[in-house]
């Protein structure tokens, strides 16, 4: 009897119990699965960004097939960022494609124009340089609004993406100048890790415009019914 009371308290104290299926366990181990998934997961999809950009031309879809990826790692939890990106890519190229050879062409003859105008004086040369130089910032914040927007829009077309683009980068100063800031940033704090600003250069202002484009838009009150 009392060989089966103890074996009865060995058992009841054994820290081997399984947890039930689909319990989140909380943690350090947890915390710090979570922290590694945030560089892991926008590095493999920068990785596959990074290799469907030597395509030179193929920047843009590949961009947008990105943020699709870390959409649906967001959304529902998706591990397959480099994989998503390499899916979801002939289906943005189909419909980007001639945006992006125009966007590489018009950022082709931008370069140009500024190292023809840096080696010119006088106020003509500086202000169209000035003007160029903005040219190149007002696109940076453009693309990237363009690819969150066809990201969390797949099934719409390049004229609603564009639309929404423009009015996501632009309609809000803050936000438009949050985006570049980003994308400036990225490369320099991601300096320090090996690849990092090739791998998260491009991933982690996608996944800023994506968490500003979580956030919902002011609404206007409501109307109040005029007395009669």
């Amino acid at each position: 009897m009392a060989s089966l009371t103890a074996g009865t308290r060995i058992s009841r104290s054994t820290p081997g119990r399984r947890h039930p299926v689909g319990e989140r366990r909380t943690g350090w181990e947890d915390t710090a699965l979570r922290m590694l998934e945030f560089v892991a997961y926008p590095a493999l999809a920068g990785c596959a960004l990074l290799l469907l950009c030597l395509g030179v031309v193929t920047w843009l879809p590949a961009l947008a097939a990105a943020a699709y990826a870390l959409q649906q790692w967001r959304d529902d939890g998706r591990g397959r960022p480099f994989l998503g990106t390499l899916e979801a890519f002939g289906r943005y190229w189909r419909r980007l494609w001639r945006h992006a050879l125009l966007s590489t062409v018009a950022g082709a003859v931008l370069a140009a124009n500024v190292v023809f105008l840096a080696t010119r004086t006088g106020a003509a040369a500086l202000a169209l340089l000035a003007l160029q130089i903005g040219l190149v910032l007002a696109a940076v914040p453009y693309h990237l609004a363009l690819a969150v927007t066809a990201a969390r829009n797949p099934g719409g077309d390049v004229r609603r993406w564009s639309r929404g683009a423009l009015l996501f980068a632009f309609a809000s100063p803050r936000r438009g100048l949050g985006l570049l800031g980003v994308a400036v940033a990225a490369p320099v704090l991601t300096a320090p890790l090996a690849f990092g600003p090739l791998l998260l250069g491009g991933t982690l202002p996608l996944l800023v415009g994506l968490r500003l484009a979580d956030r919902p838009r002011p609404c206007t009150p409501p109307d109040r019914k005029r007395k009669p």
